[in-house]
């Protein structure tokens, strides 16, 4: 069959790409016609050896890796700058190096995460890699604790997100008072936030500092609350919540300040404010605060089960 008709070039050279036509030998011109079932079967068998060979490599990479990457971590362990505490600069950085700790995690990753960032993050973790990679190290066996501000707990993405990762073997939980991020890996490495800047961190190797931040840690988790997911926030969360505002306010901390601390908005402290100055038949926030510590003042140095309430950081 020869083709003259110039409108049919283009679709002459998609077929002759395709496989569904063969120019001749003799005249170029000149093109055959292929039986598309015979076509397709030789594509697909092409196709599916190709995406078998694709589908090997992918799988051998971990392994051919897993060398190089202890090599890696080892020279990263032996000659970083910082010695036993090296400062990261840089998020994309810091990411990367908490992404690298929790892939080479043997048995317990451990994390506090304060602030309404946390939500933030949450929010985009069903289509992102944070609930896949939680899933995954849950998957082959290593132990996943998180902590929240009870704020994390009115997000509807995060409590999916929660109910996902509890039903999978994870334990999460709230603390209703300040406290500042804190990673733990396999109890050998720390990462804590570097005061003052959003984009350095210190990932911590001393035995001594680590062991310190551990059981911080575990002292954080004894007076936090479970949270699996559920829609209802507990009443004791929510009486530790305004204990905790009561007792700031008092001190003369800042709104702005409560509220970073207590990982809530200022617009939900002035709710609570406002439910404050109804509940003592107050007009200003000094009369406020003067009837606060005159009629309360248990509840404002005090927990709901009596003990102590944890000063602001």
């Amino acid at each position: 069959m020869e083709i003259d008709d110039p409108l049919l070039a283009g679709a002459e050279s998609e077929l002759v790409e395709l496989g569904l036509l063969v120019p001749g030998q003799g005249n170029p011109r000149t093109v055959t016609v292929t039986d598309p079932d015979r076509l397709a079967g030789r594509l697909t068998s092409a196709w599916q050896k190709q995406a078998l060979a694709l589908l090997t490599q992918a799988v051998a990479v971990p392994a051919a890796m897993q060398e190089l990457g202890h090599a890696y971590q080892s020279l990263d362990r032996r000659f970083h700058p910082g010695g036993p505490v090296e400062h990261v600069h840089g998020v994309v950085e810091i990411r990367q190096r908490i992404q690298m700790q929790a892939d080479g995690a043997e048995y317990e990753v451990l994390t506090a995460q304060p602030g309404g960032s946390a939500r933030q993050t949450l929010a985009k973790a069903q289509a992102g890699p944070i609930l896949e990679q939680d899933l995954a190290l849950l998957g082959r066996g290593v132990a996943r604790r998180i902590i929240y501000h009870p704020s994390t707990r009115y997000s509807a993405p995060a409590r999916e997100y929660v109910e996902q990762i509890t039903g999978a073997g994870a334990e999460v939980r709230t603390l209703e008072e300040p406290f500042t991020r804190l990673f733990i890996f396999d109890r050998r490495i720390a990462l804590i936030p570097v005061q003052g800047d959003t984009a350095k961190a210190a990932f911590i190797r001393d035995e001594a500092i680590v062991a310190y931040l551990l059981d911080t840690y575990e002292r954080m988790w004894e007076r936090s609350s479970p949270f699996l997911g559920a829609t209802e926030v507990p009443p004791e969360v929510i009486s530790r919540m305004r204990s905790n505002i009561l007792r700031m306010m008092t001190q003369g901390i800042g709104h702005r300040v409560i509220a970073r601390n207590l990982g809530i908005s200022e617009r939900t402290l002035a709710r609570y404010i406002a439910d404050f100055r109804e509940e003592y038949r107050s007009e200003t926030l000094f009369q406020l605060g003067w009837r606060m510590a005159l009629n309360a003042p248990e509840a404002l140095f005090t927990g709901d089960d009596g003990a102590p309430a944890a000063p602001p950081q």
